[in-house]
């Protein structure tokens, strides 16, 4: 219960006022519902008295069916601010937290990235930042209003009826909503997070059919893959079907509290009336206030259906929000301004990782001047890739130091940073839009001539005008182009760039020897005075680079 706690105070801190108005808004509905149902059962039972009695004419019948009316307008107003002020506070509160969970994402480790997969990623915490919203506007704010309310209600029956009968609603009530509230959160625990887990495996299995289904089909594997939907779906359904049973069962229960209560009190309520002790009117007034003070406890039965999905949901958010609170990625922000030519020195670089004894990178320097081409080489393992991420800030070494133009990268601001350096890795993601969206990336203000250059400096762009031009739309992760392709529609965006410092991991993946050899020709000529260090496997890009360094593992 403390991260659940813990995100409520982050969404309370965020948007403190709007909410202090709905939580007030909210004790003024459930009192207006009770007040509205007590006030019509004594005005009903008062005239029907008044008749008997004789003395209808004489009954004063205006300000009590005014004050019906004044309630029952009251009440729809009041309803209508309290949803419009907690569900607008709460969506931008959570916003809110979407952008520091996604920050502190992008701070993990270098290793941990690597191997995250973005669209499960992304599934997982727009999920559990949707599952959150319950924590006030369903748990929470209605206990809190409901626990002000039901002493109001109090204050108020012990004065109009009986202290006794008064007591008696209240901790009916609050007893019995509390129980149902506990039962509620007790049976469905478990099948709240199956359910939450099912929905989020079907998700992204249908997901990964969607995205593949071309390989799928190529591969005769689609029917393997249906399969695994199917069953993703039939275990969804299935907890589904339990919660919703547990919500049906909690809702019965809440009903029979209510209508326990309602009965005592009725019973009582007429026993003291036929004693003389209170006004039959006051009993009937009563006995309608339960009703109405019903939906104090009504809400209570979704709440806790979905307890144990908040609670699962805030186990991963709170640790990830206090983890990330810093980071690898972290530089510091003083900006040194840098006159000196672009060149780059690694100078004496060790990096191990966590959970290796021996280090990866053990005492390596490298210097690579303006307009020099460098190439890494190497058998997989011997730390080139490791090397251009620690060149480019993603990770920092154990020992050592990197140099752009003389000054310590740890003394460049970010911005500063990625605008003199430009990184092309091995995994470099194009997005769904069309082939200008993804170029402009690199460059906000691009013009159309400047992306045929740069689309013509990667042998692309004969490809892009058959495809209907710079417009063409791409589907998600540049879906519509091949992966050499692809490639060199990354290359193109890190060109655009121009970059003092040029860092690329196989840049020539997937692309033929002699094309890998003019494309790599004619980035050089794109960027002549760029200091270039490449990790390499293929021939074309060692032959091309002026100084060939290996590393060893």
């Amino acid at each position: 219960m403390r991260r659940l706690w813990t995100i409520f105070a982050l969404i309370w801190r965020q948007e403190r006022a709007a909410l202090w108005r709905g939580a007030l808004l909210s004790v003024a509905v459930l009192a207006a519902g009770g007040a509205l149902l007590g006030l019509s059962g004594w005005f009903i039972t008062a005239a029907g008295a008044a008749g008997l009695a004789g003395i209808g004419i004489a009954f004063d019948v205006f300000r009590p069916s005014a004050g019906v009316r004044l309630l029952a307008l009251g009440r729809t107003a009041a309803r209508y601010g309290e949803r419009i002020l907690t569900h607008d506070a709460t969506l931008r509160a959570l916003a809110v937290l979407r952008v520091r969970l996604l920050q502190a994402q992008a701070r993990q480790p270098l290793g941990q990235l690597v191997r995250l997969r973005s669209s499960m990623a992304l599934n997982r915490l727009t999920a559990d930042v949707d599952a959150l919203d319950g924590i006030l506007l369903r748990l929470v704010l209605p206990i809190g209003a409901g626990l002000v309310t039901l002493a109001l209600a109090w204050s108020l029956l012990a004065w109009l009826v009986d202290p006794a009968i008064a007591a008696g609603v209240v901790l009916g009530l609050g007893l019995g909503g509390a129980g149902a509230l506990w039962r509620a959160a007790r049976i469905t625990r478990r099948d709240a997070v199956l359910a939450e887990r099912a929905t989020q495996a079907l998700r992204t299995r249908v997901i990964d059919l969607i995205r593949a289904r071309a390989d799928l089909v190529v591969s005769g594997r689609m029917a393997g893959q249906r399969a695994l939907v199917d069953t993703a779906c039939a275990r969804a359904h299935g907890a589904l079907r339990r919660l919703d049973r547990a919500d049906r069962d909690t809702g019965a229960a809440v009903s029979v509290v209510v209508g326990a209560v309602a009965a005592a009190v009725l019973w009582a309520g007429g026993s003291m009336a036929a004693q003389g002790l209170i006004d039959p009117a006051a009993a009937a007034l009563a006995f309608f206030a339960v009703l109405g003070l019903s939906e104090v406890v009504m809400p209570l039965r979704r709440a806790g259906a979905e307890l144990g999905r908040m609670r699962d949901a805030a186990g991963r958010v709170v640790p990830a929000l206090e983890t990330g609170a810093g980071g690898l990625m972290a530089i510091p922000a003083q900006d040194a301004g840098m006159t000196s030519p672009a060149a780059l020195n690694i100078t004496n670089v060790t990096f191990r990782r966590s959970d290796v004894a021996a280090p990866v990178l053990d005492s390596v320097s490298v210097s690579v001047a303006a307009g020099e081409t460098v190439a890494l080489t190497g058998a997989s393992g011997s730390g080139k890739s490791t090397l251009l991420f620690i060149v480019a800030g993603l990770e920092r070494p154990e020992a050592g130091s990197v140099t752009l133009g003389g000054t310590a990268l740890a003394d460049l601001s970010e911005e500063s940073l990625r605008a003199r350096l430009a990184f092309l890795p091995q995994r470099s993601a194009l997005i769904g839009g069309s082939v200008l969206d993804n170029l402009a990336l690199a460059r906000a203000d691009l013009t159309e001539d400047a992306a045929w250059d740069v689309l013509d400096t990667v042998e692309l762009a004969d490809t892009i005008r058959d495809r209907g031009g710079l417009h063409a739309p791409l589907g998600d992760g540049g879906e519509g182009l091949s992966g050499g392709e692809s490639r060199r529609m990354a290359l193109a965006r890190v060109i655009l760039r121009q970059p003092e410092v040029l860092l690329l991991d196989e840049p020539t993946e997937g692309l033929s020897a002699d094309q890998a050899a003019r494309i790599l020709s004619n980035l050089r000529r794109a960027l002549p005075d760029a200091a270039i260090l490449t990790a390499s496997h293929r021939r074309a890009e060692r032959d091309w680079a002026d100084r060939l360094i290996a590393l060893r593992k």
